[in-house]
């Protein structure tokens, strides 16, 4: 599926490509506007919906495409160039460099087209810090297969079983879950759906077959229960130091209570307890098991057993 900036875009301009191609045919316009038909009808329905403030039957754009050909009957104001206050194109430019920040949302080099459209045309630039820093290889890759339905070959790193796999998916969309983005895809080997994040993705190869996932799974809201605590899975409770409080932006944490220092206590799911007692004796003092109590055992004799191979040595 295309992402949803991409959507926008082609929302904003069909009012204005339609009344310049009266009475076009579904099949033309669909072609010139690169889409396939089903989502060209998709598009118009959505259309068919937006207006001006009030949603009444007068105030919302009207468009004839019940037959062959594709025609507006009411514009809602939509032919006309859009003009931006100042804190409007502000608003617009700092969205824009949020959504660079975030690998495969955006196609950066049409973002940053934009901002500077936009900055050329308020008359000023946005101050930043730091330059956005270059797509990587397979966000980009991961973008134009999601684009163009492409199967993919993936090297992904599993962090509940810190190991690297190679997997053939077919993309469906590219979604945002807090402050990361994923690749939504069917998963070929686990014949299931699966969302990989970008930061993750070793690697990523456009393959020379379509992208073929199975309607249900197109159809469906992306899932999001990963990131929800799994039943099915062991939990442990932590006592993560200040020190190392960072670990809530790069791992499924969540807070059961602040403490006082800035330590918090902290449940985390897991899938062996080989690979949790490997994560949290990584962080030397800065990270206590708490509970199970199995797992905090296991924790201090791998700890002590590292200690005395030291002192063999």
């Amino acid at each position: 599926m295309t992402q949803v900036s991409e959507r926008l875009v082609r929302l904003l301009n069909m009012v204005p490509y339609f009344q310049a191609h009266p009475q076009i045919s579904h099949e033309e316009a669909a072609a010139e506007l690169g889409v396939t038909r089903k989502q060209l009808l998709a598009d118009l329905n959505q259309l068919w919906m937006c207006g001006l403030p009030g949603g009444g039957p007068g105030d919302l754009i009207d468009l004839d495409f019940d037959g062959d050909n594709i025609e507006v009957i009411f514009s809602a104001g939509m032919d006309r160039a859009l003009r931006l206050t100042s804190p409007e194109a502000t608003g617009i430019l700092v969205a824009l460099r949020a959504l660079l920040d975030v690998p495969g949302m955006v196609d950066p080099e049409a973002a940053r087209s934009a901002i500077a459209k936009i900055e050329s045309a308020a008359g000023s630039t946005l101050a930043v810090d730091d330059p956005t820093p270059a797509e990587s290889a397979s966000a980009a890759a991961v973008r134009a297969a999601t684009r163009t339905a492409k199967a993919l070959s993936l090297e992904y790193h599993s962090a509940s079983h810190d190991a690297v796999s190679t997997r053939t998916v077919d993309p469906i969309r590219v979604v945002l879950v807090g402050d990361n983005s994923y690749l939504e895809a069917w998963c070929r080997a686990a014949e299931g759906v699966r969302l990989f994040r970008f930061d993750r993705i070793v690697s990523a190869q456009v393959l020379d077959e379509p992208s073929n996932p199975p309607e249900p799974a197109v159809a469906a809201e992306p899932d999001t229960s990963l990131f929800d605590a799994d039943p099915a899975l062991p939990s442990a409770t932590l006592l993560i130091d200040r020190s190392a409080s960072w670990m809530f932006d790069y791992y499924p944490l969540r807070v059961v209570r602040e403490l006082p220092g800035g330590a918090f206590e902290a449940a985390m799911t897991y899938a062996s307890d080989a690979w949790m007692s490997r994560f949290v004796l990584g962080f030397g003092s800065a990270v206590r098991v708490l509970e199970p109590a199995a797992l905090a055992a296991r924790v201090r004799e791998s700890a002590v057993a590292a200690l005395h191979a030291y002192e063999d040595g």
